[in-house]
């Protein structure tokens, strides 16, 4: 999938954490942004280098992780 190619980890930034394309914007950053309630277009226009994907790629990053049991119904 495209988004998962929009995270990136590197070993000189961010102590390898996950981040967006390469740059020093972690995936946590904007979780946790999202969290407080901050808008897309908020975040979007605190770093004008995020894309719109970015942060859905973030989003798609956590979800992910998240090891949930599903049960058929």
């Amino acid at each position: 999938m495209l988004l998962d190619k929009r995270i990136t980890f590197d070993i000189d930034k961010c102590s390898a954490q996950p981040t967006i394309r390469h740059m020093r914007i972690r995936v946590s950053d904007i979780l946790e942004m999202l969290a407080e309630n901050v808008s897309t277009e908020e975040i979007l226009n605190d770093f004008p280098d995020l894309e719109k994907e970015d942060i859905q790629a973030a989003l798609h990053y956590a979800a992910k992780r998240i090891n949930i049991s599903r049960v058929a119904a």
